[in-house]
Order: structure tokens, then sequence, then C-alpha cells
């Protein structure tokens, strides 16, 4: 028998990390298609690398990213705003 009792609960802040992807996805649905498949690559490539790179226990970093994501969202649900580029931030 696993040692697992059933399925993992979520922490709030992975809630929030997910909630965040999420947005951003619903938020390229409402650009055209050329802009929509370039925000929807960037924002995949971002939340896959900061997956790999950032430990998960440096908390003040990850809520640093998702202060940072949620001002760069509403910037996107902008009718202005037809894309979003890479912004690298060294986290030493």
């Amino acid at each position: 028998m696993g040692a697992s009792s059933g399925p993992r609960r979520l922490s709030g802040m992975q809630k929030q990390v997910l909630a965040l992807y999420r947005g951003f996805l619903r938020a390229a649905r409402s650009k055209p298609a050329e802009e929509r498949k370039q925000i929807e690559s960037v924002v995949c490539s971002e939340f896959r690398k900061n997956s790999k790179q950032v430990d998960r226990k440096n908390f003040i970093y990850i809520e640093y990213l998702l202060r940072r994501g949620k001002k760069q969202l509403d910037q996107l649900k902008s009718p202005d705003t037809v894309g979003l580029s890479s912004l690298s931030v060294d986290s030493s």
C-alpha cells in the first residue's frame, strides 16, 4: 500500500500562484490571436523557470514574485496592452 492517503492539499501560497497563472491565461484570451500565443508562451516559460529556480521555502521572494505578477496581470488586462515581455530579476 502507498503512504499517501489521498490528494495533497495546496498551501495558500500555492493557490495564489495557480490563481495568478490562470489569471494570465484568462487575460490572454482577450487579446488578438498572435499576441495571445506570445503571451501564453512568456507566461508558461516564466512560471516554469521560476518553479525550477526558486527555492520553495524562500517565501519572501515568492511573495515578491506574486506581487510583481499581479501588477503585470493588471497591466495585461488593460485594453491598451497588446503584449507581455519577459523580465529577469536576480533572486540573490
